[in-house]
């Protein structure tokens, strides 16, 4: 099929480009903020306008025929030039008003970024900033968001990074948890103490271990994946957590266990936004912001 010569509507090749990326109707319908009968309706619109079948679908799954993967490629090309379009415009808009989306672990977003924020509003009153509070990396040439902060360095030659001052962590534990088990001194003390897992339990002991903490999964009777839940946990006097010395200098309900041979926890911080967002007055303003209070 001549693919060129056919008229396309961009939101039906939007919807058919994330059921693809998704697996899913209803992940592609959250992906594009629709609801999945209108993104079902504009797969199907698709379907019919070109006259073949781009999904076959078995149960629950959606399986895409040789005439949608032949479609795929062209797509996704259609997909980057329009991402091209919408970064070039909005990296040339100079008014420091509108939306500016930044990533964050919701650690930070919970801890650091509130007061932060009060000057930002302080002194460009007529942006609005969503914060994405997610543990995972944003797409920022999808435009997922605007600025990440991020734990590592940006890989991608479109993307621009600033390092910031790296974090760093101790293992703490509320006064009343300490008070009532004693306050651990020696990496052998760490051995049968009960622990706020944050990630997934073998991914921590995994890690501990390594850094030569004698902990196993029993050393962890509450986990969450959420590290805003994980330290109010600790804040609570349900054990001991790892958290950011950052976060536990605001925490006055918390102390740092002093550890005898235990070496610093430190991770790199990094600031990232896409190259052609640099150019924008208000991405560059809150980008300079973020940069001069972390560090």
């Amino acid at each position: 099929m001549n693919w060129a010569a056919i008229s396309f509507d961009w939101n039906q090749v939007r919807a058919f480009l994330a059921t693809v990326e998704e697996g899913t109707l209803s992940g592609a319908a959250r992906a594009l903020r629709l609801t999945q009968p209108t993104l079902g309706r504009q797969v199907a619109a698709l379907e019919e306008s070109l006259n073949i079948t781009l999904f076959e679908r078995v149960g629950k799954s959606l399986i895409l025929t040789q005439a949608g993967m032949d479609l795929l490629e062209h797509v996704r090309a259609m997909g980057e030039a329009a991402n091209r379009i919408s970064l070039s415009a909005a990296g040339h808009v100079q008014e420091v008003r509108g939306e500016v989306r930044i990533s964050v672990a919701d650690g930070y977003a919970a801890y650091i970024l509130p007061d932060i924020l009060k000057r930002l509003r302080r002194e460009a009153p007529g942006l609005t900033i969503e914060i994405l509070a997610e543990n995972r990396v944003s797409d920022l040439r999808r435009r997922e968001a605007d600025i990440a902060i991020r734990h590592m360095r940006p890989e991608d030659p479109e993307l621009i990074g600033k390092r910031l001052r790296d974090g760093t962590g101790s293992f703490y534990a509320s006064k009343e948890w300490l008070d009532r088990n004693g306050r651990p001194s020696t990496m052998a003390d760490l051995e049968t103490i009960e622990m706020v897992g944050i990630d997934q339990p073998e991914r921590m002991v995994a890690e501990l271990n390594k850094r030569g903490i004698p902990v196993s999964h029993v050393n962890f009777p509450i986990r969450t994946l959420n590290s805003v839940v994980a330290w109010e946990m600790v804040r609570r006097g349900l054990g001991v957590g790892v958290g950011s010395d950052l976060v536990a200098a605001g925490t006055p309900e918390v102390e740092r266990l002093q550890i005898e041979g235990l070496a610093p926890i430190t991770f790199p911080n990094w600031l990232v936004t896409h190259r052609e967002l640099r150019n924008s007055r208000r991405i560059r303003v809150v980008f300079d912001l973020l940069a001069e209070e972390l560090g």
